[in-house]
């Protein structure tokens, strides 16, 4: 290779180094001025605190709602097992006397007949699992507006007795 071949491929080396190393380097600030930043996402937010009851006691159970028929159907059905802050709520659209049974329920519960104010009007303790049928139902004497299942052994921990009212955070429309 003669001598100015050698110079001109050296020097297209160097330019394509050049280009290569320029399009790694990171970018600056354009002639118009520093660009703006890339927009921050807003913080994550958290979750919406759950519903909640509030006993005359200060004792707060976590509550699942069961407001659709599946729901209210499914109850706690096939639960191993029910801590002893948490609890489900059936809210009712209309007043009503609904038949509640242990089917399929695995664990002991106590079931409180609420009406709109979230006063107890009848009260079942340490409704028992029922593996074949039939199974005992538990009806409360008058039209109801919610039940609240709860572990067994609630309602006598915590004293509460037909008349008692129980305070109901952050569940839509009740009371009413």
């Amino acid at each position: 290779m003669s001598r100015s071949r050698a110079k001109v491929a050296g020097s297209l080396a160097v330019a394509v180094l050049a280009l290569l190393l320029s399009a790694c380097a990171p970018a600056s600030d354009s002639a118009d001025g520093p660009q703006p930043a890339l927009p921050t996402p807003p913080p994550a937010q958290a979750s919406p605190k759950p519903p909640r009851a509030v006993l005359d006691d200060g004792f707060v159970i976590r509550l699942e709602l069961a407001l659709t028929p599946d729901e209210i159907t499914q109850g706690l059905m096939f639960r191993p097992s029910l801590a002893d802050n948490r609890g489900m709520l059936f809210l009712f659209e209309v007043d009503r006397v609904p038949s509640f049974w242990m089917k399929h329920t695995m664990i002991p519960l106590d079931l409180l007949f609420l009406d709109g104010q979230g006063a107890i009007v009848d009260l079942v303790e340490n409704a028992q699992p029922c593996a074949a049928e039939p199974c005992p139902q538990y009806i409360p004497s008058r039209a109801v507006s919610a039940v609240l299942e709860v572990s067994a052994g609630t309602a006598a921990r915590h004293g509460l007795a037909i008349g008692d009212r129980i305070g109901f955070k952050r569940v839509p429309g009740y009371p009413r």
